[in-house]
């Protein structure tokens, strides 16, 4: 857990993110470091006096209760669950939440909320995420609704939502608090980890890269990625690095011709992110397996 705190008012807000280790999605993986073979999620607490929101969730069910046990030791009322898009292991925790928090309610856009349903099918739980995670998966996992708003409320604090389109997916969001100089980035920053290129196209890279510019324009002071390496603090340079990470991807993937030739130059390049996985999915969605 990693607390701050801009301001000794009692009306300021804070934050804390917990951040937490699963293996990764890719897992025939042909070589690479043996050390780096996992990625983490992380989970964001923005709390005032009395009230919190959290933003993402975990993948399995050990994972989310920890997550929680988390959340409740802050001891405050959590008013609403945010999910930045739908990737499940961004809201599979959501039910287990509301177990625990039944005044809380869980939103995200209309955009995140079509790609959870989609996580949340029987088609994808039972050929996707069941088959990498058996028994893990909290069933049935629970969808959120879609929020009317552009931001969440906290003590009269806003947190805003700001679209970013397809990034590593489709429709997905960052989150802005500007009184903390906050990014909550999702799966729109990655910190010294792999970005999950998979579902992507050039097209589809290049608004992922103009979205970065524009976030890089945000005055922020503290960047939370989705993934990040648990080595590296949450700073703003994670969206440039994750900016740069993306245009060496388009100058490797046109001098290769293999996924195997763009794998290890991937790796080459970036020697130390963690998750060579989402290296090697990439690799092979770019060129074929």
């Amino acid at each position: 857990m990693s607390p701050h705190q801009s301001d000794s008012r009692e009306d300021i807000l804070k934050f804390a993110v917990l951040v937490d280790r699963r293996p990764s999605l890719t897992r025939d993986l042909p070589y690479g470091p043996e050390d780096l073979q996992w990625v983490t999620n992380t989970s964001t607490l923005v709390y005032g006096p009395r009230d919190a929101i959290l933003i993402d969730t975990f993948t399995t069910s050990t994972q989310n209760e920890k997550l929680v046990d988390w959340v409740a030791s802050f001891d405050r009322n959590l008013t609403h669950i945010y999910s930045t898009h739908g990737h499940g292991d961004h809201f599979f925790g959501i039910g287990q939440l509301l177990d625990r928090f039944e005044n809380a309610t869980a939103v995200a856009t209309a955009g995140s909320v079509a790609q959870a349903q989609k996580h949340a099918s029987p088609e994808m739980l039972h050929g996707f995420w069941e088959r990498l995670f058996p028994g893990e998966i909290p069933s049935p996992p629970q969808v959120p609704s879609v929020i009317e708003s552009t931001g969440l409320d906290l003590h009269g604090h806003e947190l805003r939502i700001l679209p970013m389109g397809f990034t590593d997916t489709e429709d997905t969001t960052v989150v802005w608090v500007p009184s903390l100089g906050l990014i909550v980035g999702g799966d729109v920053v990655y910190n010294h980890t792999h970005p999950y290129l998979a579902e992507t196209t050039p097209d589809t890279r290049e608004n992922w890269r103009s979205a970065l510019v524009q976030l890089s324009e945000v005055d922020a002071r503290v960047v939370v990625a989705g993934h990040k390496h648990s080595d590296y603090p949450d700073d703003p340079s994670n969206i440039t690095e994750t900016l740069s990470y993306l245009e060496d991807f388009e100058v490797l993937r046109q001098a290769t011709t293999t996924a195997e030739e763009l794998y290890a130059a991937l790796l080459d390049k970036h020697p130390n992110r963690a998750n060579p996985g989402s290296a090697w999915a990439a690799a092979k969605a770019t060129h074929g397996a």
